[in-house]
């Protein structure tokens, strides 16, 4: 018997040929949610623990193509952005999801875990400008907020003056994840509707922390299309990838995978 078509997410981000990150991490993310999850392939890596080795990424008229086909048939209730390489990317995507309208979330991934470029310079004026007000929800780390904003973040207080430029470009939500301020905690700041509210967790030691950044932002996206405020969606999320952190696989050499499966593999 053919049940309830269930809550359906995309994922409009590069793959990663060791599973960590990107689409796969997302997908994961998703399944891991009850969450369909579907796909617009923006670029193909290669790409292990140790580093990105190659990309090439796909042509903007193909990632249109791919939206528009989800959207058509099975609809989608809920999308995340994570790689998107070239401006011109991002102005695909933006266009496109202009005609979608569905609730957004906008990962700026402009650099891999491992140190590798994941975003041209001249895309950044396009991310502000075309993608940003179209997002429900943006998810910079430190130096992606520093980017975007021009600041120099090194406190609580230069977070809070990022998260209040980045909700003037028509964000509805900006979460500003602080692990890189160092400390034995890890805050990340959610700013909404104009009030700052601190999500505090212990920090979590490891090298293993490739694909937290998907794995929150795809949380947050799932948790949208099951109907979540965009605020308590990002509360879940924090709480999800701290799981997927510690509970985290012993897998290559160089900097691991977080696992979006923890509940699984726990106890």
């Amino acid at each position: 018997m053919t049940g309830e078509r269930p809550p359906v997410a995309m994922t409009i981000a590069g793959t990663d040929s060791g599973g960590g990150a990107g689409v796969t991490a997302d997908l994961k993310t998703f399944e891991a949610h009850g969450v369909w999850g579907t796909c617009a392939v923006v670029a193909v890596t290669a790409q292990n623990t140790i580093g990105v080795q190659a990309f090439q990424t796909l042509p903007a008229a193909l990632v249109q193509a791919q939206v528009r086909s989800v959207v058509a048939d099975i609809g989608v209730d809920a999308a995340k952005t994570g790689m998107l390489a070239s401006a011109e990317l991002v102005v695909a995507v933006a266009e496109v999801w202009a005609e979608v309208r569905k609730p957004l979330v906008v990962d700026p991934v402009f650099v891999s875990k491992h140190g590798d470029t994941l975003l041209a310079n001249d895309a950044v004026a396009a991310l502000t400008e075309q993608l940003l007000p179209l997002a429900t929800v943006v998810t910079p780390n430190l130096p992606e907020a520093a980017a975007l904003t021009g600041i120099d973040i090194t406190s609580r207080d230069e977070m809070e003056e990022a998260a209040w430029r980045l909700s003037a470009s028509g964000v509805g939500c900006v979460l500003v994840k602080g692990g890189h301020l160092g400390g034995a905690t890890s805050p990340d700041l959610l700013w909404c509707d104009g009030k700052a509210v601190w999500l505090e967790a212990a920090r979590i030691e490891g090298r293993h922390t490739h694909g937290t950044g998907c794995c929150l932002s795809a949380a947050v996206a799932a948790e949208l299309a099951r109907g979540m405020d965009p605020p308590d969606a990002c509360v879940a999320a924090k709480r999800f990838v701290d799981h997927a952190i510690a509970g985290a696989p012993a897998i290559g050499a160089g900097v691991g995978p977080v696992n979006p499966g923890w509940a699984r593999t726990a106890g």
